[in-house]
């Protein structure tokens, strides 16, 4: 079938003629008809992550997946052929950028029915990352303070949204120019990071949802109060992380040492940081539907490419910019 996938790190991707995903007695054989762009591809195409995410090359991209069920395994109840479904599949097992792909169904959910496959295949894995952020790690309650960084992008066009619903006063920055579509998903207080330093303007705030990492990071947690939460997705990777991983004692002892500055530093100001990594879960994935087809979260997609033009895609992702997601059409 056909697939694109990363046969040298630092190359662009390469289309192959991969072989038929393995079915096993707890997965589902999805036909994909759209994947969701993620800046994890980047990462991993670039080798960034290649000691926390060792794939055995080629490897086919693709963290997000939305289409129709073809088969179901042995063991599958709640899923059936014909099913039109979305999911996040775990790190080990990506590979959306291909006509098919087999997930674990306890990681699958039936799509929302009031969006379309493209704005479907947009949501799983910024959806997720947003959920166990906001509802899983963080605890958010009515009244709490959340800062949401870079809200136009991927993850933070769905937490501005998620972070509302739950109750709280929502911050976030954007660029000038997508003020008001960060306003209008909910935002608060909309700090422009070109002119305006958020720094100097929001405090006591309960959580900061940070996907810039480095001195963005460290500038996040002078903005909590005491007993507060940052939690980054952008790096640098804890030691629970590390652990939470499996990762060999070495890659441990790297991790410990990466983070020991910013972790130094929360101590010292009486907060905590914690690195998130996203967990597939498709038991949130059906939570998350139902908001959306509540019309509590409404999926934003930045632009559609075809499967042929996964590799510059991919590429472009390291430049930044855009207005939450960029899809994959693959088929349908």
């Amino acid at each position: 079938m056909r697939a694109f996938a990363v046969t040298r790190y630092g190359q662009p991707m390469t289309e192959i003629d991969a072989a038929e995903p393995v079915v096993g007695e707890d997965d589902v054989l999805i036909r994909v008809e759209a994947a969701g762009l993620n800046h994890i591809d980047e990462r991993i195409r670039s080798g960034d992550f290649r000691q926390i995410l060792p794939y055995r090359l080629p490897q086919v991209l693709g963290a997000d997946v939305a289409g129709t069920v073809v088969r179901v395994g042995a063991r599958v109840r709640d899923l059936q052929p014909g099913d039109a479904v979305f999911a996040s599949p775990a790190s080990a097992r990506i590979g959306a950028f291909a006509e098919r792909i087999a997930v674990r169904a306890s990681e699958v959910a039936p799509r929302p029915a009031s969006v379309d496959v493209v704005e479907a295949g947009s949501l799983p894995l910024v959806a997720l990352t947003a959920w166990q952020a906001l509802v899983e790690r963080g605890r958010v309650q009515p009244g709490q303070r959340v800062l949401v960084h870079a809200g136009a992008g991927g993850v933070g066009t769905i937490a501005i949204q998620l972070a509302k619903h739950l109750g709280a006063t929502v911050a976030t920055t954007a660029s000038a120019a997508n003020a008001d579509l960060v306003r209008s998903l909910g935002a608060d207080v909309v700090i422009d990071y070109r002119s305006e330093d958020f720094g100097a303007i929001l405090h006591d705030y309960d959580l900061v949802l940070d996907s810039l990492g480095g001195e963005n990071l460290e500038r996040s947690l002078r903005v909590l109060r005491p007993g507060g939460i940052a939690i980054g997705i952008a790096g640098p990777p804890d030691p629970a992380f590390a652990r939470s991983q499996g990762l060999p004692l070495p890659v441990r002892l790297v991790i410990r040492v990466l983070s020991a500055r910013i972790r130094r530093l929360a101590r010292r100001l009486g907060v905590r940081y914690e690195f998130l990594f996203m967990r597939a879960d498709g038991a949130q994935l059906r939570e998350i539907a139902a908001l959306v087809d509540a019309g509590v979260i409404r999926p934003i997609v930045d632009r559609v490419v075809d499967l042929d033009d996964v590799p510059s895609a991919v590429e472009g992702l390291g430049s930044g910019g855009g207005r939450g997601k960029r899809v994959v059409r693959v088929a349908g």
